[in-house]
């Protein structure tokens, strides 16, 4: 290649100014290629093996930067070597402008990701919350990137934004029921009634939280159906969450026949108490011969659970049934059941 043609001018630049560019484009890819697969790599290994987990978010947040990014800065490396005319060199801004804010904004997403990931582990946050948290984010987060990416490019946002209010009215009104469901699912995530597996009774239906979604929960009932619920009834509705009881207060009554002599009923209180309170996790608040039912003479009794587990309760309740019956057969007591006498007289 002769020098003389080195100094040919061509759009404004020389062939040697073309070249040097085109070198200093090259040796960014490749420079950029080592820190890609080598150097990001070896940092990688490195950062395993430390406890701080700081390194290893900025190594996620480089990783997550590809090829595009690379490119453009090596084509904006090559061209800072070259006189170019305006418009081109607006246009090499502007790509450089999208391409920087996609990545910035990709690796701030990457940011919400960890932390999500990071307060699950903790279990301060279940999936289902997690995952609304993390959509409603980067919605914000990708629409705020936009936004700046138009400003930029020379476009007048605030008649933008204007516009998208005007949209958005427009479409708040077309999507209020599912709007509706998704704010009330975000109120949930917040105000944090129940979580996933909680016990929890919703008017008649009751059953263990298996999932909390952006439009509806789903419920296990008793029976082992799933009931699907809209998030906005939910917040419109009283809920009875079982989970967050540190104890169950439970009550149960019996009645024994009439003819049971009067000596024997003074004792009953006393032993079903004991009955009661020998259960482990157990224990007995109250027993009394509350009436005279219309066939039976009618105790109540107020007990206490340790644990608010239903099955606890149930296995509970039985064990103390149980143990009255066997008691009261031992003491020639009778549980009463409806009888009606008929007295004719003569």
């Amino acid at each position: 290649m002769s020098a003389e043609f080195l100094t040919y001018t061509f759009w404004g630049n020389l062939i040697k100014h073309y070249l040097i560019a085109f070198g200093a484009f090259l040796i960014s890819v490749i420079v950029l290629r080592i820190f890609k697969y080598f150097i990001i790599q070896r940092i990688k290994n490195i950062g395993s093996k430390t406890k701080t987990e700081i390194d290893d978010f900025l190594i996620r947040m480089i990783d997550n930067i590809d090829w595009p990014f690379y490119f453009m800065l090596s084509l904006y490396i090559g061209f800072l070597f070259l006189e170019l005319p305006t418009v081109v060199i607006r246009g090499i801004n502007y790509a450089a402008i999208i391409v920087v804010t996609f990545y910035v904004t990709k690796s701030i997403g990457e940011l919400v990701d960890i932390g999500k990931e990071k307060l699950i582990k903790k279990k301060k946050l279940d999936k289902s919350r997690g995952g609304l948290f993390a959509i409603i984010s980067k919605i914000i987060l990708w629409t705020i990137g936009g936004i700046f990416t138009i400003s930029n490019l020379g476009f007048n946002v605030s008649t933008l934004i204007a516009g998208l209010g005007i949209g958005g009215i427009a479409i708040g009104f077309a999507l209020k029921n599912i709007l509706d469901d998704i704010f009330a699912s975000f109120s949930i995530y917040l105000d944090e009634p129940f979580e996933r597996g909680d016990f929890i009774i919703i008017g008649e239906d009751m059953g263990i939280v298996k999932k909390i979604g952006i439009k509806t929960t789903r419920i296990q009932t008793l029976e082992g159906q799933e009931l699907i619920v809209s998030n906005k009834e939910l917040t419109n509705t009283r809920i009875n969450n079982y989970k967050k009881m540190r104890k169950r207060r439970a009550e149960f009554d019996f009645g024994v026949k009439y003819e049971t002599p009067t000596k024997k009923l003074k004792k009953i209180p006393k032993w079903v108490k004991d009955i009661i309170n020998n259960v482990e996790g157990v224990e007995a608040d109250r027993v009394h011969f509350s009436e005279f039912g219309d066939y039976a003479l009618n105790f109540s009794t107020v007990l206490y659970l340790d644990e608010p587990d239903y099955d606890f309760y149930m296995d509970a309740q039985q064990e103390i049934n149980l143990k009255i019956k066997e008691k009261f057969e031992k003491n020639g007591i009778e549980f009463a059941y409806p009888t009606q006498k008929v007295f004719l007289k003569k």
